[in-house]
């Protein structure tokens, strides 16, 4: 069987000797070199090609997230695992979104470590369940929210489309729009209309929620 090749990266010489010990005492893991910080880890990455990083995220200079993303974009087949003291949900979500396959309390055992060792090297993630567990709750968060409109779509609203919308946030009915406005209720139409499309929403109110939520409309006076 060929060994995983590892590369570690902590900045306490400490834990990473006692790390190497345990993963170099497997019969399918090498450990080929060790890093202090996340820059000195991005350079041995490209000099080393290791088949797993397994790395701190909270060093010094550059931490374990920004050196993750530095070298997916150099080297996207290399399997990065993180390790952490305590969970950060921000860091987890961050360190996920920039290419770690994992992500493990410095906590675990040692036999639990090397089983997620070997599940990211089947191509399977590695997370502890507690973190898991946050993991599909800020999926379920980020999944009951209304779909974000593109920046460029959302400017796109004219100065009577807004005016139109901040009424309608009031509650006011078209023929109240059409008459503070002074225009007609086929006009006021047309206008909800065209916000609804630029939007892509469908229905006023969701809209006007919209709009005051992204701070294009200012919330009717009481």
């Amino acid at each position: 069987m060929k060994k995983k090749r590892i590369l570690l990266a902590d900045d306490h010489q400490l834990f990473r000797e006692g790390l190497a010990n345990i993963l170099n005492s497997q019969g399918d893991f090498e450990v080929i070199g060790e890093a202090g910080d996340g820059l000195e880890v991005t350079v041995m990455a490209e000099k080393l090609l290791p088949d797993i990083i397994l790395m701190d995220i909270g060093m010094p200079g550059c931490d374990g997230v920004e050196a993750t993303k530095t070298i997916k974009e150099k080297l996207p087949e290399v399997i990065i695992v993180m390790l952490t003291v305590q969970a950060n949900d921000e860091k987890l979500f961050e360190a996920i979104k920039n290419g770690a396959q994992g992500y493990l309390l410095k906590s675990i055992r040692s036999q639990e470590l090397l089983a997620m060792l070997r599940a990211a090297a089947r191509g399977e993630a590695a997370i502890t369940p507690a973190l898991g567990g946050r993991m599909l709750e800020e999926f379920r968060r980020l999944s009951s929210r209304p779909p974000r409109v593109p920046e460029e779509e959302i400017v796109a609203l004219t100065h009577r489309e807004q005016e139109v919308l901040s009424l309608a946030a009031t509650g006011a009915t078209d023929q109240e729009i059409a008459q503070a406005l002074t225009i007609s209720i086929h006009t006021v139409k047309s206008h909800m209309r065209n916000i609804l499309a630029k939007l892509q929403l469908g229905h006023r109110h969701e809209a006007a929620q919209f709009a005051l939520r992204e701070g294009l409309i200012r919330p009717p006076k009481e």
